[in-house]
C-alpha cells in the first residue's frame, strides 16, 4: 500500500515545476550567485521600490535576461508621477530586456504620486501590449488585505481579469504569501467559482529564519498565530531557526484538484535570498 507522506511529498516535488521567484532592483549581485542553482528559463519578479530608480530597475530585468531568466518586471501604479514616466519605463525595458510579461500592482504609497490609483488604471491605459507585453501578473489576497475590504478586492481581481481579457492579454494571478492552506484552497475554489480561469501562482516563503518570516508576516497582514505557524513547521516560541516551506508545500499538494481549483504553481518569495530559496528547492527535489 502507498504511503501517503511519500505521495504527499512526491505531488509537492511536482508541484516545484516551473516555479518562479523575486527579487529587487539591488539584487543583481546575489542573482549572479544564485544564477548556477536555478533552473534555465525560470520567471523572476524585479519588484517596483520606492528606494529606487528606473535605470536600476531596467538593470534588474536585463541581468535576469542577460542570465538566461525570463524578467518579470513590476510595475507599482501609484509610485507612477506621470504617464510619461510609464512609457519611458516599458520603452528603456523594452529596449534592454525585451519582457513579455510585466507585473502590475497598486503599491504602497497611500494617495498617487501621478495619474494611476491602482493596478486597473495601468491596464486601462492600453500602453502594455504596445511595449511587447503579453502577460499580465496582478495580486491575489487568500487572506485579504488588513487595509482593503474583501469586496473591493475580489471587484478588482474580476475587473482586472475582464480588462485583460478584453485587450487579448494573458493573465496570472500571484498570490501574497501565508502558512496556512486553509485560506488558499477556499480562496482559489472562490476564484474558479468567479469564473476567473487565469493561472495561479501561489505565493511561498522560501527559507528564512524565523524572526524574518514574522516580521513580513505582520508587515504583509499575514496570520501568524501559534497554531498556524506550527502547522507550517516552526515555533512562536523558538525564534532562532529557519524555517522552510516543506510542510505547507506537502498539505497543499495533498488536496490540490486541478479540477476544482485550475493551473496553480508556486512562487517564492526570496526572504531569505535567491541562492538559499534555489538550493532549497533542488534539495526538495531531490528528496533532501
Amino acid at each position: 500500500m502507498a504511503d501517503p507522506k511519500h505521495a504527499a511529498t512526491d505531488a509537492a516535488r511536482a508541484l516545484l515545476d516551473d516555479f518562479s521567484l523575486e527579487m529587487t532592483g539591488k539584487d543583481v549581485p546575489a542573482l549572479e550567485d544564485a544564477a548556477g542553482a536555478i533552473p534555465p528559463g525560470t520567471l523572476i519578479n524585479v519588484t517596483f521600490l520606492g528606494n529606487e530608480d528606473l535605470p536600476m530597475r531596467v538593470s534588474a530585468a536585463a541581468a535576469v535576461k542577460r542570465h538566461g531568466f525570463v524578467p518579470v518586471p513590476h510595475i507599482s501604479a501609484r509610485r507612477l508621477a506621470s504617464q510619461a514616466e510609464l512609457e519611458d519605463f516599458l520603452q528603456a525595458l523594452s529596449a534592454d530586456a525585451s519582457p513579455e510579461d510585466v507585473f502590475v500592482v497598486g503599491g504602497d504609497p497611500a494617495e498617487p504620486m501621478g495619474p494611476y490609483a491602482d493596478s486597473l488604471e495601468v491596464i486601462r491605459s492600453g500602453l502594455l501590449p504596445k511595449y511587447g507585453i503579453r502577460r499580465v501578473g496582478i495580486s491575489g489576497y487568500p487572506e485579504g488585505h488588513p487595509d482593503i475590504s474583501d469586496d473591493v478586492l475580489w471587484k478588482a481581481l474580476e475587473d482586472k481579469y475582464t480588462e485583460l481579457q478584453q485587450q487579448n492579454l494573458e493573465s496570472v494571478i500571484i498570490t501574497q504569501f501565508g502558512f496556512d492552506a486553509d485560506p488558499v484552497f477556499e480562496w482559489l475554489a472562490e476564484v474558479r467559482r468567479r469564473g476567473i480561469n487565469a493561472p495561479v501562482r501561489i505565493g511561498v516563503p522560501g527559507p528564512a529564519g524565523v524572526k524574518r518570516l514574522l516580521n513580513y508576516a505582520k508587515r504583509f497582514g499575514v496570520a501568524s498565530s501559534a497554531g498556524i505557524v506550527h502547522k507550517y513547521g516552526f515555533s512562536l516560541t523558538n525564534l532562532l531557526g529557519t524555517a522552510g516551506p516543506d510542510k505547507f508545500l506537502e498539505e497543499f499538494a495533498s488536496r490540490y484538484d486541478p479540477s476544482v481549483h485550475g493551473t496553480v504553481k508556486l512562487h517564492f518569495y526570496t526572504f531569505g535570498g535567491m541562492k538559499a530559496t534555489a538550493e532549497w528547492v533542488t534539495g526538495f527535489r531531490g528528496g533532501r
